[in-house]
């Protein structure tokens, strides 16, 4: 019996996903031969791949002015790339510190240029956000940027700041295709995969295409946003794998409604865990109710025994990966897109209990 995977990442996948990659993993479709051993160039993987990047252009309407692909070397890599790119001899970025993967791309730019912090959540243990409307980037700024979604915080941005003619640039790793985005409001967005869209491995891009004009073209080859963009990500070796798990994901969203009908399961499995904390004296969130994230609810209990407690007992029941972050504690539950209804709704019984008995 398949275990309940609240995990933060790598996370639940669907399970008709799998089945299918079991299916076709040594003889893709009856061509004799795995996707996995397949050349990248042309056949049978840039079939896929060109269906991939339809499909996703097709869930968030991205218009024809963006480039769309896929990196290896996970998001972090971004947190080096975007400043090595964007950030100029002579400008600054402004960035948004919310918690602790916004906090890190600041860091890694701050080592390649001039970093303006306009908002640092530190005095609220980062369970805040500033209101979107109040964000206005600094003047001559060459970009914006943000966490969509802080995993270990438990803190999303439900709308986003109009940074008029300065480039939006958004790390989307576990929120992306959650719910409808208006790309058109962004310069770029990015994210590793692992969350939401499939295993780990990959890193989608999204970016308009007018943000080339604007780099550093003095740069290494894999550097270089503007080499990658010409080649649709495939200037070197892709993460077959990874993104082959990816397109698969991506039908996925789309028979079951695409990015309005991921929304409304979203906000009906973490429905089911605010309400328990809510209607508790038992739990507590420690995030502003405003900016609540609907795929990584965090909570605590009374007591650090009582949170070990919880996660041993919740394991023995075939729910894995509540623990909190080790640099937090607590408790977390992620509900990712793939994370069956059913599941949210066992977690929320079993928290009752679990409260009856120990409160």
């Amino acid at each position: 019996m398949r275990k309940m995977n609240f995990a933060a990442g790598p996370s639940v996948m669907p399970l008709d996903v799998l089945e299918e990659l079991q299916k076709n993993l040594v003889d893709y479709k009856g061509k004799g031969l795995s996707m996995i051993e397949a050349s990248h160039r042309g056949g049978m993987f840039e079939e896929m791949y060109d269906e991939c990047l339809a499909d996703f252009r097709e869930l968030l309407s991205i218009p024809d002015d963006y480039d769309v692909y896929f990196l290896g070397g996970g998001a972090t890599l971004q947190f080096t790339m975007i400043p090595m790119n964007f950030l100029l001899k002579g400008t600054h970025a402004d960035y948004l510190k919310t918690g602790s993967w916004a906090n890190k791309a600041a860091d890694d730019a701050e080592k390649l240029g001039d970093v303006n912090t306009l908002f640092d959540g530190k005095d609220s243990g980062y369970t805040t956000l500033p209101e979107p409307e109040s964000v206005k980037p600094s003047e001559g700024a060459s970009y914006l940027y943000l966490c969509s979604n802080e995993t270990i915080g438990g803190i999303e941005w439900q709308s986003f700041p109009d940074t008029g003619d300065v480039p939006l640039i958004a790390d989307m790793s576990s929120d992306f295709l959650s719910r409808p985005v208006d790309v058109k409001n962004f310069a770029m967005i990015y994210g590793g995969v692992q969350k939401n869209l499939g295993p780990a491995g990959a890193v989608f891009i999204i970016m308009r295409h007018d943000m080339l004009d604007k780099r550093n073209s003095n740069l290494t080859a894999y550097m270089d946003y503007a080499k990658h963009a010409k080649n649709k990500g495939l200037y070197n070796t892709p993460p077959v794998f990874s993104i082959w798990a990816v397109s698969l994901v991506l039908k996925w969203i789309k028979a079951n409604g695409g990015a309005e009908g991921m929304l409304k399961n979203a906000i009906e499995k973490s429905g089911y865990i605010y309400d328990v904390i809510d209607s508790s004296d038992f739990y507590r969130s420690p995030v502003d109710k405003r900016y609540r994230s609907r795929m990584n609810v965090v909570f605590r209990c009374p007591s650090e025994e009582l949170e070990a407690k919880f996660v041993d007992e919740a394991k023995k029941e075939g729910m894995l990966g509540l623990k909190g972050h080790r640099s937090v504690g607590g408790l977390r539950a992620s509900l990712y897109n793939a994370l069956p209804m059913e599941d949210a709704a066992s977690l929320a019984a079993f928290m009752k209990e679990f409260e009856r008995r120990n409160g």
